[in-house]
């Protein structure tokens, strides 16, 4: 079960707190309006229902003579009572069972109106009728029954929905929170993971200069120091240029590379570049590359990534052992291919081997900046890693991008007589290659 910290679950409570508090507001002014519109369509109904009986009232020849006027019952059963008021204030009642006519009903033709009658409120509407005025009037009681209902229904439904929206909010927070629970985590390991890095070259320089300080002068000695202080003091910088380059590369992601290069002389080019660091750790060093450019998008970092993998290839194999890269098409796309029959990379270590400073040996070596670095060109260049075990029994790391059709790369020309220049090669020198920084991947 993923565990959550203790901001993350309170960051994502108070949100959904206020999401719920917010849709409760928004309830209670949606659901008053429902109800006033609903109160005032009753209440129109009703009026509706005292016209038109006043109407009918009204057409009878002898309505005065009889108090067995036809029942008016609507739909909610309340009757619909009529009374009869003279120029004098004489009233008299044209229906059954009414009650008393309060003196308000008519004492003014400004209806319809509620009024207070006995124990219940009644509506009453009234019109001229003959000298007099006719009025008429329901009990209110259905239409308020209707109300209350109507009331403890929205009163019933607003917990289950504040509720609802609570949990739903708060579910959505914590999970809109996992990249930030993450990135947030994986700094706290980059910063531990990092102060270790730099703090190894310090403490070497700082024992080295109390060394030399504490014993007598000595020549040699004073130069061995230098020595290490020097080793030391490029590995920080190498470190630091690292973390530099990542960092920005994090803050403002580089459109993806559009400039085509040959992978081919790319990977000529690192293989002769590596061809001495290789003879001098006893490796051998093969390579099979087309003999046609096969073209990609990528410029000169293609030449920082394939520093990156041969330098890891030669940092881990024995002496004696072998390094093999190839470069070529296949499929409709470009593959650069290195591998070894060193120790290989273990596959629980394949899904974190682009972390930065990941090691997956105590053997000396580089920072693990290295391959964070190349997947970074990776992943711009629009390229795909696949991580494997070699037929030569070590490590298989390729990268393989969709081909680029035949183009001239940038910067070449086309001479006055249209012929057109040789071939260019990549450059024999791009971003600084990872040598010294490459991350250590053997286990």
């Amino acid at each position: 079960m993923r565990r959550w910290s203790r901001p993350t679950l309170v960051a994502a409570s108070r949100l959904a707190l206020v999401a719920a508090l917010l849709i409760g507001v928004l309830y209670v002014a949606v659901a008053a309006g429902i109800d006033a519109v609903a109160a005032r369509r009753v209440l129109w109904e009703v009026d509706q229902r005292l016209s038109d009986r006043l109407a009918v009232v009204s057409s009878f020849p002898q309505p005065l003579a009889s108090r067995s006027l036809p029942d008016d019952v609507g739909t909610d059963g309340a009757p619909v009572f009529v009374w009869f008021v003279s120029s004098g204030g004489a009233v008299t009642g044209l229906t059954e069972g009414e009650p008393p006519l309060p003196p308000a009903a008519h004492a003014a033709l400004e209806p319809p109106l509620s009024l207070p009658t006995g124990s219940a409120t009644f509506r009453y509407d009234a019109r001229p009728f003959r000298g007099g005025v006719l009025v008429a009037a329901q009990n209110l009681a259905g239409p308020s029954h209707i109300d209350r209902v109507l009331l403890t229904g929205e009163l019933l439904l607003a917990p289950a929905l504040l509720a609802g929206v609570f949990a739903g909010v708060l579910a959505i927070g914590v999970r809109s929170a996992a990249p930030v629970e993450a990135a947030r985590r994986r700094l706290q390991e980059l910063t531990a993971d990092a102060s270790h890095e730099l703090r190894t070259p310090l403490t070497v320089i700082e024992a080295e200069i109390e060394l030399a300080r504490s014993g007598p002068p000595d020549p040699a000695a004073d130069r061995e120091a230098l020595d290490h202080v020097a080793r030391e003091s490029r590995r920080l910088k190498s470190i630091v240029e690292d973390l530099l380059w990542l960092a920005r590369f994090d803050t403002a992601p580089p459109e993806p590379a559009r400039v085509p290069a040959d992978l081919t002389a790319v990977a000529a080019t690192a293989v002769e570049r590596f061809r001495p660091v290789a003879s001098g750790r006893g490796v051998s060093l093969g390579a099979s590359i087309d003999g046609h450019p096969v073209w990609v998008d990528g410029g000169e970092w293609l030449d920082r990534l394939a520093g990156t993998l041969l330098d890891n290839a030669c940092r881990y194999v024995p002496a004696g052992g072998r390094v093999q890269v190839t470069a070529t098409a296949a499929g409709g796309r470009a593959l650069l291919r290195v591998e070894d029959d060193g120790p290989g990379i273990p596959p629980t270590q394949r899904q974190v081997l682009f972390d930065r400073f990941r090691r997956a040996t105590d053997m000396p070596g580089g920072a693990g900046l290295g391959l964070a670095i190349a997947d970074s060109v990776v992943r711009s260049t629009g390229g795909r890693w696949r991580v494997d075990d070699s037929p030569l029994g070590g490590a298989l790391m390729e990268v393989s991008w969709r081909l680029r059709p035949a183009a001239r790369p940038v910067g070449t020309e086309v001479a006055s007589d249209g012929r057109e220049p040789a071939r260019a090669t990549a450059p024999a020198s791009g971003p600084r290659h990872a040598r010294g920084s490459g991350p250590n991947l053997r286990p």
